[in-house]
């Protein structure tokens, strides 16, 4: 099928690209899961190249701190309606859960952002944000089971607190 050759290995004839492929490979392709390899001072092209920015992305992007700063001073006469009102309100106590779980996201996501960032990590931020997601959804049904099996979580708190 080959010939040697003193200048490389060469086929014989022109059929050789009609040989079946192997499609099934036991072995894993894992450099999909490397870290992507940075130019220094990540400057791709030269240094005199115009900047290209990335993208906007209205969550990932100014707006996020936004979101978030809304959602802190929101929070805080929700913090305060239990010790001055009861804890008798569940309409309160479940947008008081909810935001407080947005803003851990929110939180979540700014560190994964920072420091496990897409440019270098490729996959592993992929895998972290979704990972994030995940929790969050799971999290935001421990809310709904907390708050129509029991009376919430300013009652779960108190209840803790007298024990």
């Amino acid at each position: 099928m080959f010939s040697l050759s003193r200048r490389a290995m060469r086929p014989l004839s022109s059929n050789c690209h009609m040989l079946p492929k192997r499609t099934l490979r036991l072995v894993p392709d894992l450099s999909k899961y490397k870290l992507i390899e940075q130019p220094p001072g990540f400057i791709v092209d030269t240094v005199n190249e115009a900047y290209k920015p990335p993208r906007p992305n209205a969550y990932e992007g100014a707006y996020h701190w936004t979101y978030d700063r809304l959602i802190a001073i929101t929070m805080v006469p929700l913090v305060m309606t239990p010790f001055v009102a009861g804890v008798e309100f569940p309409v309160v106590d479940a947008v008081f859960s909810t935001l407080t779980l947005l803003h851990c996201h929110a939180g979540f996501k700014s560190c994964i952002i920072d420091y496990i960032p897409k440019r270098v990590y490729g996959v592993w931020y992929r895998m972290a944000t979704r990972l994030l997601t995940f929790g969050t959804a799971v999290a935001m049904y421990g809310i709904y089971v907390l708050e129509t099996s029991s009376n919430g979580l300013f009652d779960l708190v108190k209840s803790i607190w007298a024990a």
